[in-house]
C-alpha cells in the first residue's frame, strides 16, 4: 500500500459525493453520523456490556499545579471495547470524518493545514492553549 496522504483522502471524498452537497445536507449529516458515534458507545456499556460507564464528579485537589491535574482525572471508562464493538464504533467515526472532510471540502479548508495549525498552536501554548 503506498503511502497515505491527508490530501488524498479529502480529494477523494470529494470525488465519490454524488448527494448531500448543500451545506444543509453535510452539517444534518454530520451531527446525525455524531449521534451514531455517541449511541454506537453507549450500546457498547449498555447492550453488549464490554464496557462499563462509571462518570461521577471529577475530584482535584485544590493545591496543585494546573500541570498536575491531568493526573486526577478519569475518563471513567472501565474495561476494554470487544471487537464488535470497536469495528461498529469505527465504522461510525469513519463516516462522520467522512462527513467532516465534506464539511471541509465544501469551504476549502485544507485538512493537513487544519491539522498542522492547531498542532503548531497546541505545541507553543500546550495546555494553556485549551483554556
Amino acid at each position: 500500500m503506498k503511502n497515505f496522504s491527508i490530501n488524498d483522502f479529502q480529494t477523494q471524498v470529494d470525488d465519490v459525493l454524488v448527494r448531500h452537497r448543500s451545506v444543509l445536507d453535510i452539517i444534518t449529516k454530520l451531527q446525525e453520523t455524531s449521534s451514531k458515534v455517541n449511541r454506537a458507545v453507549a450500546k457498547s456499556a449498555t447492550y453488549c456490556g464490554c464496557i462499563k460507564i462509571h462518570a461521577e464528579r471529577q475530584e482535584v485537589p485544590k493545591d496543585i499545579l494546573y500541570s498536575e491535574i491531568k493526573n486526577y482525572m478519569e475518563n471513567h471508562v472501565k474495561g476494554e471495547l470487544c471487537d464488535i464493538c470497536r469495528e461498529k464504533i469505527e465504522a461510525e467515526l469513519s463516516t462522520n470524518l467522512f462527513y467532516f472532510t465534506t464539511l471541509c471540502n465544501l469551504f476549502d479548508i485544507n485538512i493537513e493545514e487544519l491539522v498542522t495549525k492547531h498542532h503548531d498552536q497546541l505545541k507553543a501554548l500546550g495546555k494553556y492553549g485549551l483554556l
